[in-house]
C-alpha cells in the first residue's frame, strides 16, 4: 500500500491566541510541525499542541524559525551563523521540554527558504539540529524542499525528508509562488485533494505556468493558518482514503 505523511503548521499562538483550528487538523494529519516560540507560539501552546499530538498519536515535529515574532518568520533577516545556531537549538530544546517526542525539525518561513539556497544559513540549522541529535542521542531527521540544506544535513548524518506544499502555487523552477504574488495560495477543497492523489500517484505538481514539476515527497503540507485549511485538510484525507494511500508518519 502506498503511503504519504501530512503535515501542518500548528501551534502557531500569537499573544495567547491561535492563528488555527489545531483540534480540527489534527485530527486528520500524521505530523504536527510546531511553533516553538520564534515566530509564534509560547510555553502554553507547546504543552498544548505536544498534549493533542500524543493523544491523535500525531508525530511531533519542531517549527523553528529566524526570531522575529512581528514578522510572523516570513521575513529574511542577516543573522550571524554562530547566533542563528544558538537560536534555531534554543527553539527546538523548548518544545523537547514541553514534552515532545521529538520525531523531526522543518524550519518556517523564511528560514524554510534560506536554508535551501543559503550555505551559511544551511550549515547553522543542520549544527543546530546535530546538537539537539547529540542530546538526545539519535539522528533527528530535517524536512524541507531539497536545496543547501539536504545536501549539508549529509555531511552531518542527519536524515532528510523532502516535501510538497498542497496549499501552495509552484514555480516551473520548482519553487513556490512568493505570497506577494497571484496564485500563490490555494483555498479550493477538490483542487488541493486531487494534487495529494496526483503527487504520491504520478510524483508531480503542475506549476502555475501549466508545466508539470517532478517533486518525491515523503511528506505533504497544509498550512494551519491557510483560509479554509481544515475543509482542505479534511478533503485531502477523505481522498488519499479513497485512492488507498495510508496516512503515516515517516520518522
Amino acid at each position: 500500500m502506498a503511503s504519504i505523511d501530512l503535515n501542518a503548521d500548528l501551534g502557531e499562538t500569537v499573544e495567547g491566541v491561535p492563528t488555527a483550528d489545531d483540534e480540527a487538523m489534527f485530527a486528520v494529519i500524521s505530523s504536527a510541525s510546531v511553533a516553538c516560540g520564534g515566530h509564534a507560539g509560547d510555553e502554553a501552546s507547546m504543552t498544548d499542541a505536544v498534549r493533542r499530538a500524543t493523544a491523535r498519536g500525531v508525530a511531533v515535529g519542531a517549527h523553528p524559525s529566524f526570531v522575529d515574532r512581528a514578522g510572523f518568520g516570513r521575513v529574511a533577516l542577516a543573522v550571524p551563523p554562530a547566533l542563528l545556531r544558538e537560536q534555531v537549538r534554543g527553539q527546538i530544546a523548548a518544545l523537547v521540554r514541553a514534552g515532545a517526542d521529538l520525531r523531526y525539525v522543518k524550519p518556517h518561513g523564511a528560514l524554510y527558504h534560506a536554508v535551501s539556497a543559503a550555505s551559511e544559513t544551511a550549515v547553522a540549522v543542520a549544527d543546530a539540529v546535530a546538537d539537539v541529535s547529540e542530546s538526545l542521542g539519535r539522528p533527528i531527521p530535517l524536512l524541507g524542499m531539497p536545496g543547501v540544506i539536504a545536501e549539508v544535513a549529509a555531511t552531518r548524518g542527519i536524515p532528510f525528508f523532502v516535501e510538497a506544499f498542497l496549499d501552495r502555487g509552484y514555480l516551473a523552477s520548482g519553487g513556490l509562488v512568493p505570497r506577494t504574488d497571484p496564485g500563490a495560495l490555494l483555498h479550493d477543497p477538490g483542487f488541493v485533494a486531487a494534487r495529494a492523489v496526483t503527487l504520491v500517484r504520478a510524483g508531480r505538481v503542475d506549476a502555475v505556468d501549466g508545466s508539470a514539476v517532478r517533486v518525491e515527497a515523503a511528506s505533504l503540507c497544509l498550512h494551519g493558518d491557510t483560509a479554509g485549511s481544515v475543509a482542505m485538510a479534511e478533503a485531502v484525507r477523505a481522498a488519499l482514503d479513497a485512492a488507498g494511500v495510508a496516512v503515516r508518519a515517516p520518522w
